[in-house]
């Protein structure tokens, strides 16, 4: 798991293709890696990854063809910036959302304006995945956590403060540009009670009904 806030952006040093998957190496930069081991969690670019080897100054992940078909890796090249996020511990400060770095859909960039300092980003998302974001609510875009302003249709606009604009891979963006999305895991939590038919009301919850869940007072 993860927050969504980026704690570095990285570069991808090389790519090997393996039989229709890739091998990623990329160099953290800034991001600290002693407390990386194998096998460990890295979000890159909100894809969960995990670490196959530690040269020193990054990482290397394998990517299978199941996630190049699905995420934004599949068009990155030599020098790409990436979001980095190691995946959080029981002391992590969740200052963004919870985030699995499981891809849900690919969005793109269909609008960037200037307003003030900050950057107002508007995104088109799969039509699929559009019931599930909602103004002031949570997503996941290239790993990092945001707050949606506006939603139109599948279309929905972020504010992008100068710190976000030039501490990720935003300041790269342009019109078209494709992006990794997560929506947030609460509303699909929530589109599966619903649809399951059983959704408790309060008529419903009853001392029988609490002991046959498995509660006992004593």
């Amino acid at each position: 798991m993860f927050t969504g806030i980026i704690q570095a952006v990285g570069e991808v040093a090389a790519i090997e293709q393996t039989g229709g998957d890739v091998k990623l190496r990329i160099k953290t930069g800034a991001l600290p890696l002693e407390d990386v081991h194998l096998g460990d969690s890295i979000a890159t670019n909100g894809v969960c990854l995990t670490v196959t080897e530690l040269p020193g100054d990054g990482y290397w992940a394998d990517v299978s063809t199941e996630t190049l078909s699905l995420t934004s890796l599949k068009s990155i090249v030599v020098g790409s910036a990436v979001n980095l996020e190691k995946s959080l511990t029981p002391t992590t400060a969740l200052g963004g959302h919870l985030v699995s770095g499981h891809v849900d859909g690919l969005g793109r960039v269909v609008g960037l304006t200037r307003d003030a300092r900050s950057w107002r980003v508007s995104i088109e998302a799969p039509a699929d995945l559009a019931r599930y974001i909602a103004q002031k609510g949570s997503i996941c875009v290239d790993g990092t956590s945001l707050t949606v302003n506006a939603v139109e249709g599948a279309r929905f606009e972020l504010n992008i403060i100068p710190q976000t604009w030039e501490e990720t891979v935003f300041s790269g963006y342009a019109l078209g540009t494709e992006v990794n999305l997560e929506v947030d895991v609460i509303a699909r939590y929530l589109e599966r009670l619903l649809q399951s038919g059983v959704a408790p009301t309060a008529s419903s919850i009853t001392v029988e009904t609490l002991k046959n869940a498995g509660y006992h007072s004593d």
